[in-house]
């Protein structure tokens, strides 16, 4: 019971249990900004009607602390507390770097 705490009243009151943080994988489709990449996540829905599988893409901005990522490359993103009005995801980790002819 280390997550538990009595109070004074004989009562049990539990620590808020801590959030799933959600985790996507897309590329880098802008490094233009300093700390800071946009990342398109392409997800694939089957559609009800006529049963085909249809492609939607979303755009996040994600914090990147040391500038490591650029165009192209393939990353995981975690979501975290809002950095600023439309930054709330930081880059994990770089999954796979971008081929340079």
């Amino acid at each position: 019971m280390a997550d538990e705490t009595t109070q004074g009243t004989g009562t049990v009151a539990t620590k808020p249990q801590r959030r799933f943080k959600r985790k996507l994988v897309g590329h880098v489709t802008s490094d233009k900004m300093d700390k800071t990449v946009v990342v398109e996540v392409v997800r694939y829905s089957r559609h009800p009607m006529y049963k085909k599988y249809v492609r939607t893409r979303a755009h996040y901005k994600a914090h990147d602390e040391q500038n490591t990522c650029k165009t192209g490359d393939r990353v995981e993103i975690e979501e975290s507390r809002p950095m600023s009005r439309e930054k709330c995801w930081k880059v994990v980790r770089i999954v796979k770097r971008a081929v340079i002819d």
